[in-house]
């Protein structure tokens, strides 16, 4: 048994106890308000279970579990991909939250509102889709794009784009005039209409200078955002990544999602042969991509002008008008780099040139003998028969990048035949994936078999999120953790009341594992559940450490974000969730702003919904203005729920009622820290009341 409670103690914890005396007793859990993360549509693999009887077999379980793949994948990685994070999507919310919400969706001008726009399209479809399905719940749609005459001839003004999108929608979209206006916008407005459209964010600088201010505007009256632009992923824009500081959920919409589902397949080589066909130019600002292609793929068909610089690594004849300035080492590196992994490179073998003199004069040359005066317009047959032989052994493929020239003619039909070849793969095994616009409408004009193909028109995205680059407008959204979490084999006993401390891992940083601020609960409070949430992996890595060498099977880590997961996270442990811990958020006083932004709206409200009736919520900094803000964001968005633990009639704390000692009587290494420098720490305890005033 562990040391007697104080007073303190005693409130926080043990009014929830006396539930579960009864050692069969299942708690109930509370039903969250929003289930952010179902899980239903993607299946993902259960932590690994480790037990043992005696303290030297549960090390050398520990052991071995740490040296399994499936420990590095579970627990030192687990969570999200760098570069491309699960997140948040607009189907998780179930409808009847968003009846009466107002939702701002950031639409793709590129797609709605083209002049000729192709309904059967699978991107139309689903951004249509995204704007009536928050119409047929309730709520009320805020859209904003940007657009040029280059999309549409007849958008001359805002009133021109909003009868386009209403005639597209078969819904009437009003102009709202309130970026550029003085005055704010007032809820009212929204009563005369159920979709609204705002001015051209091509009309203001503030939209790529990222501005918080402009973007603090833009979502003025804003409760939902959702991201529906999947082709603007990779910039930084006020519209997609700013925006999201200001609303308490941001998500993306039917068209992103499905995109970034098409992505994922992409990158994955599950299946094999797995072959990349690669067009267009610029290999030296790519080359990062390549590798990754070269990485994941069996073999690398390159076509267009990227072919040359190929060629000319090779050691064959290129005219100088055909090389990129600087590609030669970066070619170079990409052939010993796939040489190496023993996968082919297939090049263009000849080519259909015209005479730069007679543009009426073609002929198919061979591609390391194309004379002065003469341009590549398109692929030669024998390079399409090699093209075809290699392809028909393929079980996945992709297609990105342009089969283009610095010259085009229509005499030649490279593309409609490569696309053909591509359509008819995909009716048998072959997984085909078209990324691109030139690429998608060579599939979409060529094949019958559209729908058998996976097709992404944005092929910018791709190549950056290939180079290994974070995509802003995805990284600004909320994250949904992809992992199905088997309590059972985390914990002895999931059915014992939980502690969730945020941001945990700074307890570890400095002292040994004996001052792990959870730890040392969990050690002295065998009756619950300890769960630390920290976003720095290394950290956890040694809190899970820990854990395993010290036998602790109440306790455990997980690396993630919290302030996006925590409900997706918590809502699915099957006992009561007793206490919430935030404690010294970022201590780094060389960036002191960034103690800020831990503790955000989406935060405090999966806390207040997932926290059992009389539940406590614990606050602590070493600097007074942090923990002032913490408080006051639970009083404000806790929907009135939260009070002063112990005089529930006060919901406004006087700033200098600070509890003066730590109330669990284990401190954190940073707590530590402080007061060993004498300076003083700031807490609070909230508990959350039963009903709402």
């Amino acid at each position: 048994m562990g040391q007697p409670l104080n007073p303190i103690e005693e409130t926080v914890l043990s009014e929830k106890l006396r539930l579960y005396a009864p050692p069969m007793l299942i708690p109930k859990l509370l039903p969250p308000k929003f289930c952010w993360y179902s899980g239903k549509t993607t299946k993902f693999k259960k932590y690994p279970s480790v037990r043992s009887s005696s303290k030297a077999d549960c090390l050398q379980a520990a052991y071995q579990s740490k040296r399994s793949p499936e420990y590095k994948a579970d627990y030192c990685n687990e969570g999200e991909s760098e570069a491309l994070p699960y997140v948040q999507t607009l189907r998780e919310i179930p409808k009847e939250e968003l009846a009466a919400k107002v939702v701002m969706v950031r639409f793709d001008g590129a797609i709605l509102l083209k002049e000729e726009i192709n309904r059967s399209s699978q991107s139309v479809s689903n951004a249509i889709f995204t704007i009536k399905y928050i119409c047929e719940a309730g709520g009320k749609v805020i859209l904003v794009s940007n657009w040029r005459k280059k999309f549409n001839s007849k958008l001359l003004d805002t009133e021109s784009a909003a009868d386009t999108l209403s005639s597209l929608l078969q819904h009437k979209v009003v102009v709202l005039q309130c970026i550029s206006s003085t005055v704010p916008l007032k809820m009212e407005v929204l009563n005369k209409a159920d979709i609204f459209l705002l001015e051209n964010l091509s009309d203001f600088k503030e939209e790529v200078a990222n501005c918080l201010n402009f973007a603090e505007v833009l979502s003025s009256g804003v409760d939902i955002f959702v991201n529906d632009s999947f082709s603007l992923s990779h910039k930084i824009l006020a519209s997609t990544v700013a925006v999201a500081r200001f609303c308490s959920a941001h998500v993306v919409g039917f068209h992103s999602e499905e995109s970034l589902d098409q992505l994922r397949k992409a990158a994955d080589a599950n299946r094999k042969p797995y072959i990349a066909i690669v067009g267009g130019g610029n290999l030296y600002d790519k080359a990062a991509a390549l590798h990754f292609l070269a990485s994941k793929c069996d073999g690398l068909v390159f076509i267009g002008m990227m072919s040359f610089q190929i060629l000319h690594a090779l050691g064959y004849s290129v005219p100088s008008s055909l090389i990129e300035p600087k590609a030669h080492k970066a070619a170079e590196d990409i052939i010993h780099f796939a040489h190496d992994r023993n996968i082919p490179i297939l090049y263009p073998k000849d080519f259909w040139c015209v005479n730069d003199h007679r543009p009426n004069q073609m002929e198919v040359l061979p591609a390391h003998g194309i004379m002065h005066g003469w341009s590549p317009v398109d692929l030669g047959p024998r390079s399409l028969d090699e093209i075809n032989s290699l392809l028909i052994k393929c079980k996945k493929i992709i297609w990105i990048g342009p089969l283009k020239f610095k010259l085009s003619s229509t005499c030649v039909d490279g593309v409609s035949k490569l696309a053909q070849i591509l359509g008819e793969l995909s009716k048998q095994t072959c997984d085909v994936t078209v990324v691109g616009n030139m690429a998608c409408k060579a599939i979409m004009m060529e094949s019958s078999s559209l729908l058998d193909c996976n097709m992404i028109e944005s092929a910018s995205v791709v190549w950056e999120f290939f180079k290994g680059r974070k995509l802003p407008g995805i990284m600004a959204l909320d994250r949904a953790y992809p992992f199905e979490i088997d309590w059972s084999s985390v914990y002895n006993d999931p059915a014992q009341p939980l502690v969730v401390d945020i941001g945990s891992g700074i307890c570890c940083f400095f002292l040994p594992s004996n001052g792990l601020f959870l730890l040392g609960m969990a050690r002295r409070r065998k009756d619950l559940n300890f769960l630390g949430l920290e976003i720095n992996k290394k950290l956890v890595r040694r809190c899970l450490d820990s854990v395993h060498q010290s036998s602790i099977w109440n306790g455990h880590f997980i690396s993630t974000n919290a302030t996006t997961t925590f409900r997706s996270i918590v809502s699915s442990y099957p006992g009561e969730l007793v206490l919430v811990s935030i404690q010294c958020p970022n201590p780094d006083f060389n960036n002191p702003e960034h103690r800020w932004r831990m503790l955000q709206r989406s935060l405090v409200e999966a806390v207040t919904d997932l926290l059992a009736q009389d539940g406590k919520v614990f606050l602590q900094s070493d600097v007074e203005e942090v923990a002032v803000r913490m408080k006051e964001l639970f009083l404000k968005y806790g929907k009135g729920r939260f009070t002063l633990s112990g005089d529930r009639s006060n919901t406004k704390i006087d700033k200098e009622a600070w509890l003066k000692e730590n109330p669990f009587r284990v401190r954190s290494d940073w707590e530590q820290h402080v007061l060993d420098r004498g300076a003083p720490m700031y807490r609070l305890m909230l508990s959350k009341s039963p009903n709402a005033e």
